[in-house]
Order: structure tokens, then C-alpha cells, then sequence
């Protein structure tokens, strides 16, 4: 495999745990958003600032590191997506600082008012956000895009494009509810583990309507794409999602912890990112920019290679561990008996 091919198989990695990890955050606030009211959507939305306050910020270094690597690796690539798609990106980096500010600020929010402001904007913000990055990788798979295109509505919102962005919420809310399930049962709470399995399955159900959708729609309107999917890797990985998507869902109807359910559904968003990413060999925007073509210099490649060994050396098992941590309770907040016990003890 050429130096080109590597760093793409390393942006593709990058693309995935990005969809995986910040996917999960992006389904919590979908589930925010979608609670009710200020007492039915009190203990869920309690859940949900619990579950994520330790990991939230740590996702987005996926996102950098796919930026860096589009921007240094891939230049050609990286200016062509960003000229086209503007302001999809544009509205989908909005989405982000403003979620981040939501989600920040609703809690310390003195005022009843100020933090339903805030949590409406970190609940939209989580809906809007995975749609228009999805609504870009499908103008990028439809083809709509090459080198010189200018900037259109037409490149994102297109029929794939709308598939991608809709598939994208979905993906997002199977992935947090399915991990909001794990971190009820962990807390000890099983009306919310229920709560949040039945939303799974739900969220689950409208991925696979849309996935079915998408395939019919791409046969007309992202051919190259399409044949990826239905030959080959490409059909080969359609399947393992499919096959770690009906595990979760058997899961997740089960009456044991389902303890599992969190590595397959990981797995099924993992292969379809996979398989969109290699159903577009040997390109980077079919069928006009190739990965050889849309390569920078052999140096630079070389170099991403040697911080790519370096990441997974000393950030990416650092990331885990986090992840592990919080996914077993070591990450807890502090409450107010704690601080109390802790003064007693002092005294």
C-alpha cells in the first residue's frame, strides 16, 4: 500500500472513532432535546449530564485529528470539501461551540430560565450538528463536488445528502441511547435503563428504514457508491453492521444487563463507516479526485505516518483509558456528602 493509501486508511480510522465517540454525545443531547417537560425530562436529562460530563470535551480531539489530516495529507481534498461545502461546515462548527456553551452552561445556570435557554440550545445544537456533517459526506459520495466546484446549496441538499444527514441523527441516537441504557444500570436506576432500551430499539428501527432507503437512493444518484456497498468489502462490512445491529437490538429486548450492547452497536456504526469510506475506492470524491491525485507531498505523508505512530503510542491509550474510567464509575463527581464526610474526616 502507497504512503497516500495508509494516511487514508488513517483518516478513515480517525472518521469512524470520531462517528463512534462523539456520535454517542451527539444521541445524548438528541435524547435531551426529545425528554418533555421540566418534570418528565428530569431524571433522563439528570442522566444524561451525568453520563457525559466526564468525556464530552475529550471527543473532539477525533474531530481535529481528522482535520489535521484532511488539511496536511490531503490538500487538494481538504479545499475542495470546504469550498463546496461551506456552509454546511460553516452551520456544523456553529453547532459544536454552541453545544459545548449549552452544555456548559445550563447546570451552574442560576436562574430557571437561563438553563432552559441553555439546555435548548445544547439539544438542537446536538440535532443540527450530525445532520449537516452528514449532509456533507453525502455530497461528497454523490459526487456533486470535484476540484473548482463552487460553493452551492445543490452540493448538500440533494437526496443523498438528506439521507446521509438523517441517517447521521439516527446513528447518533441509537449510539446514545444504547450507552445512556449501560450508564442507567450503573447507577442503579432501571426505570431509566427501560427508558432508554425501548428509545434504542426505536432509533435502531429508523436506521435500518433509512439504510434500506439510502441504498435504493443511491443506485441513481451515487452510483460509484453504491456499487462499493453491494460488492465486495464494501457489501461484506454492510453486513457485519448488519449483523452487530440485530446482536444489539437481541440485547437490548433481553432481560439480562446487556452488557454487551455497547460493543455491538460500536461495531455496527464502525463497519457502515467503514463501508461508505471503501465503497469510494480508489477515490476521495467520486469519481473525479482519487487518493493518489488528491495527495500531498511523499514528505509530509511520511511525517503524518510518524505522528500517527506517536498518537497511538501516547494519546490513543490515553483516550481509552478514559473512556474505560468512565464507563465503570471511576469518574464520579463529587457530592455534597462526600464533602461533608471529607470535612468530618479532617476535623
Amino acid at each position: 500500500m502507497t504512503a497516500a493509501g495508509v494516511v487514508a486508511l488513517v483518516l478513515l480510522l480517525a472518521i469512524a472513532a470520531y462517528a463512534c465517540a462523539g456520535g454517542t454525545d451527539y444521541g445524548a443531547g438528541f435524547w435531551d432535546l426529545t425528554a418533555g417537560g421540566a418534570e418528565r425530562g428530569k431524571r433522563p436529562r439528570w442522566l444524561i449530564d451525568h453520563a457525559m460530563a466526564p468525556v464530552w470535551e475529550v471527543n473532539n480531539v477525533w474531530l481535529i485529528f481528522v482535520l489535521v489530516i484532511m488539511w496536511t495529507g490531503f490538500p487538494v481534498f481538504f479545499r475542495t470539501v470546504f469550498v463546496a461545502m461551506w456552509l454546511p461546515l460553516a452551520l456544523a462548527i456553529v453547532g459544536i461551540v454552541l453545544r459545548g456553551a449549552g452544555f456548559a452552561l445550563r447546570k451552574p445556570a442560576r436562574r430557571l430560565a437561563g438553563r432552559r435557554l441553555y439546555g435548548a440550545v445544547f439539544a438542537i445544537a446536538s440535532l443540527l450538528t450530525p445532520f449537516f456533517l452528514g449532509a456533507a459526506v453525502g455530497g461528497i459520495a454523490s459526487g456533486r463536488v470535484s476540484p473548482g466546484t463552487a460553493a452551492s446549496v445543490a452540493n448538500w441538499a440533494n437526496p443523498t445528502s438528506l439521507l446521509f444527514g438523517l441517517l447521521a441523527i439516527a446513528m447518533t441516537a441509537f449510539l446514545g441511547a444504547v450507552f445512556l441504557a449501560g450508564d442507567a444500570r450503573r447507577f442503579g436506576a432501571p426505570d431509566l435503563d427501560g427508558h432508554f432500551r425501548r428509545r434504542a430499539l426505536f432509533a435502531l428501527a429508523a436506521v435500518a428504514v433509512l439504510t434500506v432507503v439510502m441504498l435504493f437512493v443511491t443506485h441513481g444518484d451515487a452510483p460509484h457508491v453504491w456499487h462499493g456497498l453491494t460488492h465486495g468489502v464494501g457489501l461484506a462490512l454492510v453486513v457485519l453492521a448488519a449483523v452487530a445491529a440485530l446482536a444489539t437490538g437481541w440485547s437490548l429486548l433481553g432481560t439480562a444487563e446487556a452488557r454487551w450492547s455497547r460493543s455491538s452497536a460500536v461495531v455496527a456504526v464502525a463497519a457502515g463507516v467503514f463501508a461508505w469510506g471503501l465503497a469510494q475506492r480508489p477515490y476521495l470524491v467520486p469519481v473525479s479526485l482519487t487518493v493518489a491525485d488528491g495527495a500531498g507531498a511523499t514528505t509530509t505523508l511520511r511525517w503524518l505516518m510518524l505522528v500517527t505512530v506517536v498518537a497511538v503510542v501516547l494519546v490513543f491509550p490515553a483516550v481509552a483509558y478514559l473512556y474505560w474510567l468512565d464507563t465503570h464509575g471511576a469518574l464520579e463527581p463529587l457530592t455534597d456528602a462526600d464533602l461533608r464526610s471529607s470535612a468530618g474526616d479532617d476535623a
